[in-house]
């Protein structure tokens, strides 16, 4: 089995690129920038360039994408062409090619507005059934590009898994005030208690994907850390998520204190993995209580697969009032 990667070049790109070297599977990267990981430079709105990638390959993992950062710097036409006409030109290609299964990489931040429950009400509880509002042109174009996906797993023979994936970036946040209040390593690890994952477990899910791909025919699934809260702790993460934790994790706030740390105060949505876990047979390691047993011991929490891919940044030039730009549309 020979796998196209595309956006090799990137975080989770590369993360795959050097995962599936690792494990001597045959894999083709693909990427719009050349790299170490990078076989073949192209764009994936390209047929013609596609369809040269796709010469001998069996199985897609599809995690080419313009992202969230490039809202600010990028026109809604960019966002169409590589999102949603990327996606169907690799699809199409897929399917000439006899392509045997192919995985999407999509977002959680296709749910969009319905993260962000009205003032009063409890944390947002996200499964595969909520249902998304549109919010800015990145998730309305990653959502496009899941029903394409969904249509040819329904009217061809190509079996196609969606995987919403929750933040696995390394760079600091773009919100001002999370920079200004916590180190970058404190933010990303409360996340991981509701809305981050490890590369390494993201990489996991999409080979699992792959493989149950063929017996699964069409799936949409999230890709986060599992999270140690209920649904009964909703109302109280809205308003102390902090007392809320230290009531799961006793000593949890003495081991921040001791490291200069400290919790959120509140969290508006929790992304659940049940789905993904049961049907994917997928595992993640890397959790909070990961986070905490390696506190307590003085290692690195970030997985060995994080820390070789490192930080990339999604811009070829440096802003001065945050890691990327905003400006929402």
């Amino acid at each position: 089995m020979t796998i196209l990667v595309t956006g090799s070049a990137g975080h989770l790109g590369e993360a795959l690129m050097r995962t599936l070297r690792d494990r001597g599977r045959q894999a083709r990267g693909i990427d719009i920038k050349p790299s170490p990981f990078t076989d073949m430079t192209g764009s994936i709105a390209d047929a013609d360039f596609v369809r040269r990638a796709m010469t001998g390959i069996t199985a897609v993992i599809h995690a080419a994408t313009l992202h969230k950062p490039h809202v600010g710097t990028h026109g809604n036409q960019d966002f169409v062409d590589t999102n949603v006409t990327g996606t169907l030109v690799l699809l199409e290609q897929a399917v000439a090619a006899g392509a045997r299964s192919f995985v999407f990489t999509s977002t959680t931040s296709a749910f969009g507005a319905a993260l962000r429950p009205a003032p009063g009400q409890p944390a947002a509880w996200v499964t595969e059934d909520v249902l998304p509002v549109a919010r800015n042109i990145y998730g309305v174009t990653k959502t496009a590009a899941e029903s394409v996906c969904e249509l040819f797993a329904r009217t061809t023979s190509l079996p196609v898994i969606v995987l919403r994936t929750s933040r696995f970036f390394p760079e600091d946040d773009d919100d001002a005030d999370i920079r200004n209040r916590y180190s970058t390593e404190n933010a990303q690890a409360n996340e991981l208690l509701y809305r981050r994952v490890d590369i390494e477990d993201v990489v996991d899910a999409h080979l699992l994907a792959l493989d149950k791909a063929p017996a699964i025919g069409f799936g949409r699934y999230i890709v986060s850390a599992t999270t140690p809260f209920t649904e009964t702790d909703l109302a109280d993460l809205r308003y102390c998520a902090p007392a809320t934790v230290e009531r799961l994790f006793p000593g949890m706030t003495a081991l921040y204190a001791a490291r200069g740390w400290t919790m959120f105060a509140q969290f508006d949505r929790v992304y659940v993995n049940a789905l993904a876990r049961r049907e994917l047979g997928w595992s993640p390691k890397y959790d909070f209580s990961h986070v905490l047993d390696c506190l307590r011991e003085g290692r690195e929490w970030r997985s060995p697969l994080a820390l070789a891919v490192g930080s990339k940044g999604y811009h070829d030039e440096l802003f001065t009032d945050g890691p990327y730009p905003l400006r929402h549309r």
